[in-house]
């Protein structure tokens, strides 16, 4: 993919000089001749788009700043020696996921599309690496993208790319901070005379023309799959489906509730994110649903279970220990009463069953486990997942859950329905305030 240049203000458009040229020297290699952007108006320009001071200038999409041109011909994840060039080949994401979300209360995107969650890097094991590079969390993705004349992207992003817990805006600058920067042919050296923000829109670009090559709910209607509120479905049909449009079987999510909402397609890459050939790959994890009795919900409505109930239920304690000790329940205490429970992947949620977890004893506290897998504070909020490959040390304060000391935990809003809450350590930008009490069973 061509990354445009930044234009000067107040300058000759670079444009109008390019064309001017000769063939002959516009046919001469771009990254062999000297940047106009070593101009100091460039660099001011780049920095001030990249710091969010002012509006990005306006980029010449006649001048580009090129990715790594490749020829290595190993795929990702199938390497029998090291490959030292890590801007054609990933690593040591080798397997990268394009993922999808069906929110459908509150419902995003159109009723007839699934929508995007984003392009992760995973270790070729399950396991991945995060947040890789401090400098390139930017803020400003949606000026990055109409600066470089990718305003069509941004539209089809605004539809397709949504977020149900947030901005879009945040939603993207999650996805590129946390997953974008950890992969290797993004790195700036990868690009011939590089500008802050050039490996932005390649990603994004690749994320979305990935997300249109694997249309989930046609494929999924074209087996006769579609959203309904009285009909279930089974995994093996579900895979089936999708197999038959990515070429391998895919990692189907549900919620605690057995409802579809959320797919990974797998895949390895020869040669590099921005250019190469992406081959279908089998999952790496595990699918979350059931094998029978998926539900798979019109946007828009709830779920029609008749074991759910407006409230979250548990059974009543038979535990003779003390708090935290062997297996109970999370119930989520706010403004004085209970509202639900924590469930197992780790978000706070005020519909259904509550999800039962294990703790195990260890030297400074305990560790807690449900059926996702070991519980841990990653990013800041509390997750439960089998990549969760060590499980952070909690405590108990009286039969509340204490973390680093402190038994406050904070959500951006009381969850309904069928909407599960993060939970966070920190009260930063999180507007309610919960304590999370052990029930034992």
């Amino acid at each position: 993919m061509s990354i445009p240049y930044s234009q000067v203000q107040n300058l000759t458009s670079p444009s109008s000089f390019w064309t001017s040229l000769p063939s002959s020297l516009r046919a001469y290699s771009i990254d062999k001749m000297p940047s106009i952007r070593s101009v100091s108006t460039f660099a001011v320009a780049a920095a001030q788009a990249v710091l969010g001071l002012q509006s990005p200038v306006a980029r010449d999409t006649s001048l580009v700043g090129q990715s790594a041109t490749c020829n290595n011909k190993q795929l990702s994840c199938h390497n029998k020696t090291v490959v030292e060039n890590l801007c054609c080949f990933n690593s040591p994401g080798g397997s990268i996921l394009q993922t999808q979300f069906w929110d459908f209360n509150p419902a995003t995107g159109p009723d007839d599309s699934w929508t995007i969650h984003g392009l992760w890097p995973d270790n070729c094991d399950g396991t991945y690496e995060q947040y890789c590079d401090e400098s390139r969390q930017y803020t400003n993705i949606s000026d990055i993208l109409k600066a470089d004349g990718y305003t069509d992207l941004l539209s089809y992003m605004n539809t397709y790319w949504a977020s149900n817990t947030g901005t879009a805006e945040s939603f993207w600058e999650h996805e590129w901070g946390k997953h974008g920067t950890c992969m290797s042919t993004f790195d700036t050296k990868c690009y011939s005379d590089y500008q802050p923000t050039d490996e932005v829109p390649d990603y994004f670009q690749k994320t979305v023309d990935l997300f249109k090559s694997l249309p989930s709910y046609d494929l999924l209607k074209a087996a006769g799959i579609v959203p309904s509120t009285t009909k279930t479905y089974s995994l093996a049909s579900i895979q089936k489906a999708l197999k038959a449009g990515h070429g391998k079987k895919v990692y189907v999510g549900c919620t605690d509730n057995n409802e579809l909402d959320e797919l990974w397609y797998f895949f390895n890459v020869r040669g590099s994110i921005q250019t190469g050939q992406f081959v279908a790959a089998p999952p790496l994890t595990d699918s979350s649903c059931p094998k029978t009795g998926i539900k798979y919900l019109p946007k828009g409505s709830t779920s029609p279970s008749p074991t759910a109930t407006t409230t979250t239920t548990a059974p009543t304690s038979t535990s003779t220990g003390g708090p935290f000790e062997g297996k109970g329940y999370l119930n989520v205490i706010t403004s004085g009463s209970k509202k639900g429970c924590i469930i197992s992947g780790g978000t706070w949620y005020t519909t259904g069953t509550c999800a039962g977890f294990t703790t195990t004893t260890t030297d400074d506290g305990f560790t807690l486990t449900s059926s996702k897998g070991l519980c841990a504070v990653q990013d800041g909020k509390l997750t439960c997942a089998a990549g969760v490959t060590e499980g952070s040390t909690f405590s108990a304060d009286g039969s509340d859950l204490s973390f680093n000391g402190t038994s406050s935990f904070h959500a951006d809003a009381v969850p309904t329905g069928s909407v599960q809450a993060p939970v966070y350590v920190s009260a930063d930008g999180h507007a309610v305030e919960l304590t999370i009490e052990w029930q034992g069973i």
